[in-house]
């Protein structure tokens, strides 16, 4: 019996298959410039988190999107 993938709310396997093909048919210079525009972003940040806080960090932002947006949280 093959195992189901089990998908994070609001993903399936058309929006995953959507998201590997992008990134496979980037070309590097594009992927560079993905970059470069994300770090200029003044709406999000990068930053370092120590590994073990994680899930803590994840679990917070899956509540600010809830509380946000709460239309991104639900399932296709």
């Amino acid at each position: 019996m093959k195992k189901r993938n089990k998908f994070p709310p609001g993903w399936n396997e058309e929006r995953v298959q959507s998201v590997i093909a992008y990134y496979d048919q980037q070309t590097e210079d594009e992927a560079v410039a993905e970059a470069e525009a994300a770090l200029e972003n003044e709406s999000s940040m990068l930053i370092e988190v120590p590994i073990e806080l994680v899930p803590t960090v994840r679990e917070l932002i899956a509540q600010h999107t809830t509380k946000n947006h709460p239309q991104a949280r639900q399932s296709d």
